[in-house]
């Protein structure tokens, strides 16, 4: 998702041309979720370049243009991104346009957003088998026409929708996305988890299928998971096998939840980016909800968690030199530049280029496509292509969480934005965290996937460092001013319990779980295919993901 709102009067926006001291020209072109009728042009002023701004005429993608087939009052749209004729470059890229294009995220306070991704797996009732690739053509299919979503198409094949700046996207093996709109409280946020499970259900339960919230594909083999035909899927399959043990279990087997937020300078982006990636681990805890593999426990509380760490590690991680003094824009693009490239896209193709160097790419001597010189659309989808525990783009998204039912996709924004948009808890993590070494970083990056809350930490446990930082993210919603305190609830009650989702699970599983609300009506001590057939599971119907029997309502 692009999570983008109105640039400040300080900062670059993408419909500007900077000329730096290299005078090198380049044109950022918008990219299809910003309303161009609500930017500002406005000079780039950096605190890491030395550039002066002239204005030159806008650029725009044919998604910013509504180019497209209308059908009824609808539209058909081409994939994007990734589209290489996005953003042209009238010039050579250089690294000071990389930079650029991420200090461009810079934005004042008031106009910072939050945007939320959430996915969920499809399954058959009947058999909780995954749905196939045309039964989820089906599904979108049937959401676009009847709640007026736009098709997003890769030649003649549907592979998401479309509506305002929301997009629904297909995961390789078929998890279903939301990318939700970029907006300004939790209220929203909330409105919108609860319309799009509004709309999928209504379509879905008509088709005799259901979703479940949870961070591991709970039953299913790999070589059970259909694949999604999308172009790009198919190189990074071939490639994930020579770089990691788990690359395949990641793509086609997990599902998370994230939160994107903004920042106002480098200097800010620098402190959260710090705080956010020191506190990973505690979020991972809190949301830790992928306990079984093939039917049965598989000794982690977030196996999604786990599987990143033997997935691609020149391209995952806790990024140590974040907490480096000398880093900024700057070394993020020289780390971003070092990560393997996966592919390129021109003409409606991928061209696979997994394993070559974007630096050889800037100068032209990229051996998949000889002599081409990169657009800022391809460093765009490059940056996609990059997975840590924290990753920058034109803001910050938050990696670390594993997906679940309807109260926690609301209530990880919830935790993230009352610890990074209030100055005095952001502030406070910064202090907490200050003396944390980069091997307790790590160490507990290694641990709490199996461990979560009860991961020792110094004199304690972990537990005890998110009792701290709960009140911190409590405190910071509560001075928004926007009532969203309440949106915390779910990770509250893990904090005070001890217990994670991941862990309720394994008591239902072993029948020992007096945590079961009634309304679910669930029962115990039955295996895994049992608490999953005994209802639809849809992801809104109880606390706990798999284990619902009559209650669908959300």
């Amino acid at each position: 998702m692009t999570l983008v709102s109105k640039a400040g009067p300080s900062y670059c926006i993408p419909t500007e041309i900077s000329r730096c001291k290299n005078a090198q020209n380049v044109v950022i072109g918008m990219t299809s979720s910003i309303d161009a009728s609500k930017l500002k042009e406005t000079p780039a002023r950096f605190s890491s370049l030395s550039c002066n701004s002239r204005k030159t005429p806008q650029i725009l993608s044919s998604e910013s243009l509504s180019v497209g087939m209308k059908r009824g009052h609808r539209f058909v749209v081409a994939a994007s991104p990734p589209t290489e004729d996005a953003v042209i470059a009238t010039e050579p890229l250089t690294k000071e346009d990389l930079i650029a294009y991420l200090a461009s995220g810079c934005k004042p306070k008031e106009n910072w957003r939050i945007g939320t991704e959430h996915e969920k797996f499809g399954f058959e009732n009947g058999t909780l088998r995954p749905m196939k690739y045309e039964q989820i053509a089906e599904l979108l299919h049937g959401i676009a026409e009847r709640f007026d979503w736009d098709k997003v198409m890769e030649g003649d094949t549907i592979i998401g929708l479309k509506q305002g700046m929301q997009s629904i996207s297909l995961e390789p093996g078929g998890q279903f996305e939301l990318s939700g709109a970029p907006v300004e409280t939790l209220h929203q946020t909330c409105a919108e988890v609860n319309s799009h499970l509004y709309q999928v259900k209504a379509v879905a339960e008509e088709m005799g299928t259901g979703f479940l919230g949870i961070g591991f594909q709970p039953k299913w083999a790999l070589k059970e998971i259909p694949i999604m035909p999308k172009g790009r899927y198919d190189i990074m399959r071939n490639y994930m096998p020579k770089v990691g043990s788990l690359g395949l279990d990641m793509m086609f087997r997990t599902c998370t939840v994230q939160v994107n937020l903004d920042f106002s300078s480098e200097a800010d982006m620098i402190r959260k980016f710090r705080a956010s990636l020191a506190l990973q681990p505690i979020a991972t805890a809190l949301f830790a909800n992928s306990p079984f593999t093939d039917g049965k426990p598989n000794g982690y509380l977030s196996m999604r968690s786990h599987i990143w760490t033997d997935t691609d590690n020149n391209r995952a991680g806790m990024l140590p030199f974040v907490f480096d003094d000398t880093f900024g824009f700057e070394q993020y693009v020289d780390y971003a530049l070092d990560v393997p490239m996966y592919f390129v896209y021109r003409k409606k193709k991928y061209i696979d280029c997994t394993g070559m160097s974007f630096r050889d790419f800037l100068a032209g001597r990229l051996p998949c496509i000889p002599g081409e010189l990169p657009t800022l659309n391809d460093w765009e989808n490059h940056l996609t292509t990059i997975f840590p525990e924290v990753r920058l783009k034109r803001y910050l998204e938050m990696r670390g969480a594993d997906g679940g039912p309807w109260r926690r996709l609301c209530a990880l924004p919830a935790f993230w934005v009352g610890l990074l948009y209030d100055e005095d808890s952001l502030q406070s993590v910064l202090d907490l965290t200050a003396d944390w070494t980069s091997e307790e970083r790590q160490m507990l990056r290694n641990k709490v996937p199996r461990t979560g809350l009860k991961t020792p930490f110094r004199d304690g446990l972990l537990r005890h460092v998110a009792e701290e930082v709960l009140k911190l993210a409590k405190d910071g919603l509560e001075r928004r001013g926007f009532k969203e305190v309440a949106f915390l609830n779910a990770v509250a009650e893990v904090v005070s319990t001890g217990i994670t989702p991941a862990e309720q699970l394994l008591e239902l599983y072993h029948g020992k779980s007096p945590l079961i609300s009634a309304p679910c009506g669930c029962q115990q001590g039955i295996d895994l295919e049992e608490v999953m057939s005994s209802a639809p599971g849809w992801i809104e119907s109880c606390e706990i993901a798999v284990e619902g029997t009559g209650n669908r309502n959300i």
